[in-house]
Parts: C-alpha cells; structure tokens; sequence
C-alpha cells in the first residue's frame, strides 16, 4: 500500500484563517436566518413579496390556504426581520424588509438553476 503525503496547513495558516471567520454570534444569526428558508411557504412568500407588497387575504389566495396560516409564517417571517409591516385602515401589507432579502432570494434561485 502507497503511503499517502498530504500536507497540511501549518497552526499560524490555521490561527490565520480563524482570525478571518465570522463572529460566533454572527455565524449563529446567519443560521439562524437561512432556518427560514427550509419552509417551502415561507419562501413563496417571500418570492411573491419580491413582485408586490400583499396582506394576508391577498397571499392567502394566491397560495390557496388560510389566513392563519399565512399569518403564522408572516409572524415567523417578521420575527426574522425579512418581511416588515404597514398598516392601511384595517389591512396589514406586508413587503420584504430590504433588498438583501430580494439579492439572497435571486442568488439561491440562480444557483438551484444551474446546469
């Protein structure tokens, strides 16, 4: 059997490139962040909410469930500072919290596309 050589990084590369890593805090808010993109609904709102500012009623048929369904998944949404609210006489509309949402949204969905 061949003897395998691999060499490896020496403890100051290592040192180096963990001075370069994320906070630990960090690392966990972006986790935390990318959770919400493993709900399939939660991401069709998200993708319809790139194309328009809706309220519940408005995604609730556009997606063919509830209101209270739809209401939990914007309340998660919300929590996560991806959808923000405003409020027009007895409506809430609902639109992506700013455009990084907008640029992770089409990144990922670039990325899935690739052959």
């Amino acid at each position: 059997m061949a003897d395998v050589n691999i060499d490896h990084f020496s403890s100051e590369e290592i040192l180096e490139i963990n001075d370069k890593l994320p906070l630990e805090e960090d690392i966990i808010e972006i986790s935390d962040l990318f959770k919400n993109f493993s709900d399939s609904t939660r991401v069709k709102i998200l993708f319809a909410l790139v194309i328009k500012e809706l309220c519940v009623q408005d995604i609730a048929d556009l997606f063919s469930m509830s209101q209270s369904a739809i209401s939990h998944q914007l309340r998660v949404l919300r929590a996560s500072r991806l959808v923000k609210a405003r409020r027009e006489g007895k409506n809430i509309f609902y639109s992506l919290d700013d455009d990084h949402i907008r640029d992770i949204l089409s990144i990922g969905l670039e990325h899935v596309k690739e052959v």
